[in-house]
C-alpha cells in the first residue's frame, strides 16, 4: 500500500508548538508559487531559510488560490481565465473558463494531476476544505457566492453538492473558512469601495451552519452596518476564540470572539492599525492577508502599496508600505500590539504563509515595479523574499528569489509541510 504523505498548507489547521521549539515532525517543506498559468514547486530547507526550485506544473487558468488536505497527499489548485490578475476590466474580466484540478503529490513535492478538472461557475477566488478533508469549498467574487463540492476517495474533485435557496452571500467574497469544530463556514465579504458614480457596497462576514457539506445561514457580522468594513481576510487562533479579521481599504486588524455556537461576536474586541505610526491610509494603501502564528503568540499582516506617479515620462512607485506587520497577542485578552513593521524587499505582498513549526516567512511580492534611483530609474521584479522568525516573534530578513512573470502576476504563495 502507498504510504500517505501529510499535507498542510499554512492556510488549514497546525499543531501548535512554542516558538523557537523545533519541529519534531520528519517531514520536508515545500513551497509553491504562481505565476499565471505556472504553478512551480520550491524545495525549502528550513534551518538555512532557503528555496530551490524543482519543478512547475501548468494550468487551463491563471491560479487563484489552493489548499491541501490535512490527511491525504492531495493539493487541490483553483484557476480562471477571469479576474484582475487576467488585466481585464468589467463583465471581459470575468472569463469563461473556470476550475479546480486535483494533484497528488510526491515526496520531492511535485505534483500529478488526479482525475479531471472540476468546473466551476466563476473565478474562484479562494478555496478552502473541511476539517476532515470530505469536502471542498469555493468563494466567488463575481457574482459573490460560495459552493461546496465533495472529495472522492480517490482524491479527484467530485460533485458540487446542492445549496438551499436564499443563502446570505454578501458582496464581494474574499475568503472562505470552515471553523475549527467543522460546524461552522465563515464567508469574507469585502463590498466596495463608493466611486464617483456608484455607492459603497457593504462588507460582511458572513456565518453558516455546516452539516455534511451542507450551508444554512447563522449570522451577518457587519459593524456599523458594514460601511467603512472592507473585511478580506481572517485566521484562527489555535487555542483560543479568538478570530483575527483585516480590513482591506482600513489598513486595520480586528479580533472577533468565536462564541459557543459557532459564530462571531456581533462587534470587534480590539481594532488595531496595520501601518507603521509615519505611515497614513490612502486609497492605493491596502492590507492583504493575515496568518496567526502556530504558537498562538503573534498574528502576521501584508500592507501592500503599488501606486505609481510620472517620472521624466515613466511611472514610478509613488510611495507607501510594503511590509508585513508583526503583532503580539496578549494571551489573557487577545488584544494585540504592534511590534514590527518589516520591508518585504519588494512590491504588493499579497500572499505570504509560515510553515507549520513556525519557524520562516516566506512572502510573494507580487509585482515588478519601477523605482527612481537618483535621477534615473530602476526596475524590482517580483519575487520571493525568506524570512527567519525569532523568538519574539519579529522577523529577519534572510534573502530574496527573484521570479521572472513578464506580464504575469505572482498571484499566490503557499508553503506546505510534506511528510
Amino acid at each position: 500500500m502507498m504510504k500517505m504523505l501529510l499535507i498542510a498548507l499554512a492556510t488549514a489547521p497546525l499543531v501548535a508548538s512554542p516558538v523557537g521549539q523545533a519541529d519534531t515532525r520528519s517531514g520536508r517543506v515545500a513551497l509553491y508559487a504562481a505565476v499565471g498559468e505556472e504553478l512551480i514547486a520550491f524545495s525549502v530547507d528550513v534551518g538555512r531559510a532557503t528555496l530551490a526550485r524543482q519543478s512547475s506544473v501548468t494550468l487551463p487558468g491563471f491560479v487563484q488560490e489552493a489548499w491541501a488536505s490535512p490527511s491525504t497527499p492531495f493539493l487541490y489548485v483553483a484557476w480562471s481565465n477571469g479576474g484582475t490578475s487576467y488585466g481585464g476590466s468589467g463583465v471581459a474580466a470575468r472569463g469563461d473558463k473556470h476550475g479546480v484540478t486535483a494533484f497528488r503529490v510526491d515526496p520531492s513535492g511535485a505534483l500529478h494531476v488526479q482525475g479531471t478538472p472540476a468546473s466551476l461557475r466563476s473565478r474562484p477566488i479562494h478555496i478552502t476544505g473541511d476539517t476532515q478533508g470530505r469536502h471542498l469549498l469555493v468563494a466567488y467574487n463575481d457574482p459573490s457566492g460560495v459552493s461546496v463540492h465533495a472529495i472522492s476517495a480517490d482524491g479527484s474533485v467530485g460533485a458540487e453538492i446542492p445549496q438551499s435557496a436564499g443563502l446570505d452571500v454578501g458582496v464581494y467574497a474574499h475568503q472562505v473558512r470552515v471553523l475549527p469544530s467543522n460546524k461552522g463556514v465563515i464567508l469574507v465579504t469585502r463590498g466596495n469601495q463608493p466611486t464617483a458614480s456608484t455607492r459603497e457596497d457593504a462588507g460582511a462576514v458572513k456565518v453558516f451552519r455546516y452539516d455534511a457539506g451542507k450551508l444554512t445561514n447563522r449570522a451577518s457580522i457587519a459593524p456599523g452596518g458594514g460601511i467603512g468594513f472592507r473585511s478580506r481576510h481572517l485566521d484562527f487562533h489555535p487555542t483560543r476564540p479568538w478570530v483575527f479579521l483585516t480590513l482591506e481599504s482600513q489598513n486595520t486588524l480586528d479580533v472577533f470572539t468565536r462564541t459557543k455556537d459557532d459564530s462571531l461576536s456581533a462587534q470587534p474586541l480590539f481594532a488595531k492599525s496595520t501601518l507603521a505610526g509615519s505611515d497614513h491610509v490612502s486609497a492605493a494603501q491596502t492590507a492583504s492577508t493575515v496568518h496567526v502564528h502556530p504558537g498562538g503568540q503573534f498574528v502576521y499582516v501584508g500592507n501592500r502599496a503599488a501606486g505609481t506617479t510620472d517620472f521624466n515620462g515613466t511611472p514610478v512607485f509613488a510611495g507607501g508600505s510594503n511590509d508585513i506587520a508583526v503583532f503580539r497577542i496578549n494571551q489573557d485578552t487577545g488584544e494585540p500590539t504592534l511590534i514590527q513593521n518589516i520591508d518585504t524587499r519588494g512590491f504588493t505582498p499579497r500572499t505570504f504563509s509560515l510553515d507549520a513549526s513556525g519557524r520562516i516567512l516566506v512572502v510573494g511580492n507580487q509585482t515588478t515595479m519601477t523605482v527612481r534611483d537618483g535621477t534615473a530609474v530602476k526596475t524590482v521584479p517580483a519575487n520571493l523574499a525568506v524570512f527567519r522568525i525569532q523568538s519574539d516573534g519579529k522577523l529577519e530578513f534572510v534573502q530574496k528569489y527573484d521570479v521572472g512573470v513578464g506580464r504575469k502576476p505572482l498571484w499566490w504563495t503557499g508553503l506546505a509541510a510534506i511528510q
